[in-house]
């Protein structure tokens, strides 16, 4: 067929290309063995110039199998050939030549990334611009257009107006009627779709968005007292099986008179239900919209309740009302002492009155050792723990405020009065909490799953996309970032694509039916076709040539490198100053300008960016290791190393001026000595700088995880990087971060102590448990590292607060069992220097520069309206 024979000289040109161009494409990466894809692992779209709009939308395409099979599948007879007469058809029937080879490689291709330039360059003719980075929207709309009308022409060539039969109006278009009444009389019209469109505006999630596009006017009332009827209202007829929901994050500044992103935070969930947007279901959805106004209302007034409970008083200061019963309780309950408190400190003891400002941490640790010595004796009393020779007799009583003189009776009356009022305040609280978990029982017969997201990074005129695409196979989500495909997580793609932390947002949802298994299955009868297996024979050919030509440069890139300098050329001496002055000789077979002037300019631009001003949202540190250096006075002989190495590594060749870089600095890199370079000093500098960007990768998960509400995760993290960072900063306070940062959401960690105390105070048996491991796991193994250190004044208040909140419960009535806990570990609470301390160690964390910086900005932005710090 003369389709095939054009698609066999299309696969022979292309080729020839790949080999033309091998320099240019194996630029991407550092070594030839990184140019090889892992097996089972997705391939990389190369960045051929402002094309990650590009690989975002084909990655999320390809990754359909269902349409994936379309593609690879394109044929059209010789007939239909013969009648594509204008510039459009022929055109989009090449677009679909190349998209077949492009889907082709991304199956079989031996290469970790393959090169769009063909398919791009037709779509670049078509935008006249080579240059502008194209917007997501109005690519995917050309695209869509393209190849719904290059399916036509196989569907139905014929008869072009006819588009029941084609297969992309099939899967990515849908109907939904438009209503409206006038005069009485309901009018109504049925429109086409295929990217619905949708406002970020004055919406948080996205069945807000939906409801605001559906029925703008009915939600209006739902936010207000009276009801606003709706003048048009729109309802899905018909959803594709591919549903792509549009968000619109431009609009029009009129003032400045240029658009600008909209960085509002949108919530959008794996899987959505679209019952109460359907046609059919307009009766239903009307009533039950009528329920969910007024279970909204009902719903403030109990937030109204929940917050008079949580923030009960008359005077400026609040408190909650049930910890205040459970307090007042504690005050009647409390039996006064009858020994002087001056009597408790030990005869060998001095508690110093105002310790001197050269003595403070001896003064503070002698005062908790004058605590230590009542708080033994209690012990003693209670857990038959050895007695203390030092100590006075036990007294009876507590420290604590306590009510001087109150009879049985009136302390039984008081203690069932407010025992009684606190169990009917918590169980109010609760059910109020409950309440908000309602679910408004919408018919949830239609799910439709999340398929991919494309994400932008930047603002209205420029920017970077990539790709969250879910794999099906494996049940995770995986990142397109042009040529690097990771493993990821939805806890990443909600802090990328949520919108309103960082400068990053979704752009695109792309969801799928979850009730058509065929779309997300390799094969039309559900197997599982691997590679080649599921290429056509005319594509696996095509295939098969690239590999074969893929080995080829592989051993030619091996042979060029490995290549050893005659004896006795000429070459700069090792010892060349990066930062600027002229070797004693050059190469005879290479101009030596042009590298040194790129060694000095980097080391230039790398130096002043080191001068810059540090603030809590950036660290020029995270950005490269000789920033690191350049701060902490690196040896220069460490600094031009790295600098060497960076511009010897293989990702800088691409053109024939980075290749002479390349090459003069492996060969200064060739001619440092052993004895002119100490490798343990210069492993022991790029440790420090990754222990650096460890530390601060621990610092902001946990604050993360802090502002999260995940206090023993975060305080895991923040234990580990404050260990870490005080290795750090012992050489030098630039190697590290702000170490009062990090203690002072440690402690804010270390509230989970109160947590543990009431779990534990409960009684009940699964409570009591969850409470103690809160201790072992978490609290004790901090406060025992905590002590271990330099200890501050606020830390040592903090561990005191800890301690005073266990002893307390000494003096109170409490059964075997809880008495036998508690001094299974209370001596670990009082003494933290009689065991080794086993911390949990923290699950692996990122240390991208760009992932680290983006992080950082983000964190600290959200916390530097209450609290202000600065990062180091």
């Amino acid at each position: 067929m003369e389709f095939h024979r054009a698609l066999e000289a299309s696969a022979e040109e292309n080729a020839t290309q790949v080999k033309r161009k091998r320099d240019e494409v194996s630029g991407e990466t550092c070594s030839p063995a990184d140019w090889i894809r892992q097996e089972g692992w997705p391939v990389g779209i190369r960045n051929v110039g402002n094309t990650c709009w590009f690989s975002a939308v084909i990655q999320s395409l390809f990754h359909l199998p269902v349409f994936r099979r379309l593609v690879l599948n394109y044929c059209l007879s010789e007939r239909v050939l013969e009648k594509c007469k204008s510039h459009s058809e022929k055109r989009n029937i090449a677009f679909m030549q190349e998209l077949r080879c492009l889907f082709a490689l991304m199956v079989g291709s031996n290469r970790r990334f393959v090169d769009p330039s063909a398919a791009v360059e037709l779509l670049r003719d078509a935008f006249r611009t080579s240059e502008a980075q194209q917007d997501v929207s109005e690519f995917t709309h050309k695209l869509l257009d393209w190849l719904e009308d290059a399916f036509q022409l196989a569907a139905n060539g014929s008869n072009p107006g006819d588009k029941q039969d084609n297969p992309m109006v099939q899967l990515f278009y849908g109907t939904f009627v438009a209503q409206r009444v006038h005069e009485g009389t309901t009018l109504s019209t049925i429109e086409q779709f295929g990217q619905y469109p949708l406002q970020v505006n004055g919406f948080n999630n996205l069945d807000e968005c939906l409801e605001g596009a559906m029925v703008a006017g009915v939600i209006e009332s739902l936010h207000c007292d009276q009801t606003v009827s709706s003048g048009q209202e729109r309802w899905f007829s018909k959803l594709p099986p591919v549903l792509t929901f549009e968000l619109s994050r431009f609009e029009f500044n009129q003032s400045l008179g240029r658009p600008e992103k909209i960085h509002k935070k949108l919530e959008f969930p794996q899987i959505i239900y679209m019952d109460r947007y359907l046609h059919k279901n307009v009766e239903q959805t009307h009533g039950r919209r009528g329920e969910v106004k007024r279970l909204k209302d009902q719903l403030t007034v109990l937030q109204q309740k929940l917050e008079s409970y949580k923030n009960y008083g008359s005077g400026p200061t609040k408190y909650p009302l049930a910890d205040m019963l459970q307090y007042v309780l504690e005050f009647a309950t409390t039996k006064p002492l009858t020994t002087s408190p001056a009597l408790l400190a030990p005869t060998n003891t001095i508690i110093p009155m105002e310790p001197s400002s050269e003595n403070t941490r001896q003064g503070l640790f002698q005062t908790s050792v004058s605590t230590f010595w009542y708080k033994c004796t209690i012990i003693v009393k209670h857990i038959q723990l050895p007695p203390c020779h030092n100590c006075r007799p036990p007294m009876e009583g507590s420290l604590h405020p306590a009510p001087h003189n109150v009879t049985e009776e009136e302390l039984s009356f008081v203690r069932g009065c407010l025992q009684r009022w606190r169990v009917e305040v918590e169980n109010s609280i609760n059910g109020m909490s409950s309440a908000w978990t309602l679910s408004f029982l919408w018919c949830l017969q239609v799910p439709y799953r999340l398929h991919a997201v494309l994400v932008h990074e930047g603002q209205a005129s420029a920017g970077h996309y990539w790709a969250y695409i879910y794999d099906h196979t494996h049940k995770r989500w995986l990142k397109y970032n042009d040529v690097m495909v990771t493993e990821s997580s939805w806890e990443e793609l909600v802090r990328d694509s949520y919108g309103g932390m960082t400068n990053a947002s979704a752009y695109c949802l792309m969801y799928i039916n979850d009730r058509m298994p065929h779309l997300i299955a390799d094969d039309e009868t559900g197997q599982v076709l691997q590679g080649m297996d599921s290429l056509p024979s005319i594509l696996r050919r095509y295939v098969r040539e690239d590999n074969h030509w893929f080995q080829q440069e592989l051993k030619e890139w091996e042979e060029q490198f490995c290549q050893v300098p005659p004896e006795g050329a000429s070459v700069p001496t090792a010892h060349a100053s990066i930062s600027g002055e002229e070797p004693t000789s050059k190469p005879q077979h290479l101009k030596a300008e042009a590298p040194l002037k790129a060694f000095h300019e980097e080391y230039s631009r790398l130096f002043e960016l080191s001068q810059e001003e540090t603030t809590p949202q950036q660290d020029p540190r995270l950005q490269h290791v000789l920033i690191y250096f350049f701060q902490n006075k690196a040896p220069n002989r460490v600094i031009e190393r790295t600098l060497l190495d960076q511009f010897g590594d293989r990702n800088l060749s691409f053109d024939d001026r980075s290749i002479s870089i390349m090459r003069e600095a492996r060969a200064k890199l060739r001619l440092i000595k052993p004895e002119d370079m100490d490798m343990e000093e210069y492993m022991q500098w790029h440790d420090d700088y990754s222990m650096f960007k460890t530390v601060f990768a621990y610092l902001l998960t946990g604050l993360e995880q802090y502002q999260n509400g995940k206090i023993r995760e975060a305080l895991i993290y923040l234990a580990h990087a404050y260990q870490d960072n005080t290795a750090l900063i012992k050489s030098g306070e630039k190697k590290g971060v702000d170490h009062k940062l990090i203690a002072l959401y440690r402690r804010k960690c270390l509230k989970l102590n109160k947590n543990a105390a009431m779990l534990f105070k409960s009684g009940e048996e699964s409570d009591v448990e969850e409470g103690v491991s809160i201790m072992n796991d978490y609290v004790i193994p901090c406060m025992h590292l905590i002590v271990r250190d330099n200890v501050s004044h606020e830390d040592m208040e903090v561990i005191e607060a800890i301690r005073n909140c266990w002893c307390s419960y000494l003096e109170q009535d409490m059964n075997e069992s809880l008495q036998e806990k508690l001094s299974e570990f209370l001596p670990r609470v009082l003494d933290c220097s009689a065991e080794r301390v086993v911390l949990k160690e923290p699950p692996k964390v990122r240390k991208s520069p760009h992932d680290l910086c983006s992080r950082l900005a983000a964190v600290m932005e959200s916390i530097h309206s209450t609290s202000i710090v600065t990062v180091k």
